[in-house]
């Protein structure tokens, strides 16, 4: 897979067939439209690519913006490429390109500098200055530039529309098996271990303090059925976000730790992925040290009874 980031005289000498839009999350509605782009690629003797943004164009558009993203790049990266995409062009948003119009990006960009050649659009997809591009200004466009264009439906579901938006309340309301339907995939969290206050050790939990990538999404604050991966061995695990309450009330920051069922290496420095399975609980303040062990007791017996 190619990645071009630099778009200032860049010309592809290899037609496109292609697709556009943040791809975040890399979800089942977003590899439906790859599927059909790798289709029509192979059927037409094109290349598939891929245009997107990075960092996302509200950072721009707002500075103090603190958008929170399903994917890192890294993330949406090693998805698109499993996703047997041959190209993926990373495009930083700036004034020029917020200024062009749906006409001028489809001229200027798709086809001068892309080689665009076959285009894929969601069914709700829109682009340039004002939101000018769409569906309609494709096709009214396809004959004068030389291209073709199809609109792709939503996918579905359990009867709803899938889309990152959705995505991010399903997580954000502690729902990670929904969000998981919607992925494909169980949603990652990807950091490394760093030194906490090392209270669990102290009750029979030690934990992993993850250092969470600044712009990831977390779930709601709560206690979850995690998979924990470590240097590609997998482990079952219990990982907490939140504030500690019952340990530590004075302190508002959030947290995000996990239990490894049945570990007990040193890992301080190490780079570990979770994988959201189930939730099991919101955050609680317990009376005192003896109710909070005896939920993490129950957590326990619930996660090692977990069908991973």
């Amino acid at each position: 897979m190619k990645i071009i980031s630099d778009f200032n005289d860049y010309h592809s000498k290899t037609p496109l067939a292609l697709s556009l839009g943040m791809f975040d999350g890399v979800h089942l509605g977003h590899l439906s439209i790859i599927n059909t782009l790798n289709e029509i690629a192979r059927s037409e003797d094109l290349e598939s690519a891929i245009l997107s943004f990075w960092p996302h164009p509200r950072k721009f558009l707002n500075p103090d913006d603190n958008v929170k993203m399903l994917n890192t790049l890294e993330e949406k990266l090693e998805l698109l490429e499993k996703s047997g995409i041959q190209n993926i062009f990373l495009k930083t948003f700036d004034e020029d390109f917020r200024n062009l119009t749906g006409s001028e990006f489809c001229e200027q960009v798709l086809v001068d500098k892309l080689n665009v050649k076959h285009i894929i659009i969601g069914h709700d997809h829109t682009f340039g200055k004002n939101k000018s591009g769409n569906f309609d200004l494709l096709k009214s466009l396809s004959t004068e530039l030389d291209f073709k264009v199809n609109q792709l439906e939503a996918v579905q579901s359990e009867d709803l529309n899938i889309s990152s938006t959705k995505i991010r309340l399903a997580l954000l309301d502690g729902r990670v098996a929904d969000a998981n339907k919607m992925l494909g995939y169980s949603y990652p969290l990807t950091g490394k271990v760093i030194h906490g206050k090392k209270l669990g050790r102290t009750i029979g939990y030690p934990t992993a303090n993850i250092d969470v990538p600044v712009n990831k999404l977390l779930p709601k604050s709560g206690a979850y059925i995690v998979e924990v991966w470590i240097e590609n061995a997998f482990y079952k695990g219990m990982l907490s976000i939140g504030t500690n309450p019952t340990v530590d009330n004075e302190n508002e920051t959030l947290h995000t730790e996990v239990y490894i069922l049945d570990f007990d290496q040193d890992i301080y420095g190490t780079e570990i992925t979770v994988r959201f399975r189930d939730y099991l609980h919101d955050e609680i303040k317990f009376e005192g040290l003896e109710k909070l062990i005896e939920k993490l007791d129950l957590d326990k017996r619930l996660t090692e009874e977990f069908q991973f």
